[in-house]
């Protein structure tokens, strides 16, 4: 058994070839394997979001503060609020992030598969991300 400690593991800044904008990732769970889940809490600024990617095995995030939006590739981005869990199925193509307005903090796990936990492809561009919250806000 093995206690990780709280304070113990240092935040990291989002990688700008996974992100736009600030983010923050406070590790939590980071485990050798024959384990396979790891889980992040990451807090994104107004505006932060997430390069479009792929899970092998899936993704699980729950909305723990703020208001922010996600969307599936090919269709309509939708806002997300605390106690929100989304559930995206292995290689569905999507992003995440912060409305423009207020910043979002969600847990995310995930489970490795041969090593790998995710997938990074193309950042979502301005227009997209516009195009994502114009719907959102339009649907509130």
């Amino acid at each position: 058994m093995e206690i990780i400690r709280a304070g113990t593991q240092a935040s990291v800044k989002g990688p700008s070839e996974w992100f736009t904008g600030d983010v923050r990732i406070d590790p939590l769970v980071n485990l050798d394997d024959p384990a396979r889940v790891q889980a992040a809490s990451v807090t994104f600024e107004p505006e932060a979001r997430t390069a479009w990617h792929t899970h092998p095995l899936g993704q699980t995030i729950i909305v723990t503060s703020g208001c922010g939006i996600v969307q599936e590739e090919g269709q309509q981005a939708q806002i997300i609020k605390p106690g929100d869990i989304v559930w995206t199925p292995p290689e569905i193509k999507h992003w995440h992030g912060a409305l423009p307005s207020t910043s979002m903090t969600h847990l995310v796990i995930v489970e490795k598969l041969n090593g790998k936990a995710v997938e990074w492809m193309d950042h979502v561009n301005d227009d997209q991300y516009k195009s994502g919250c114009s719907i959102c806000e339009n649907s509130k």
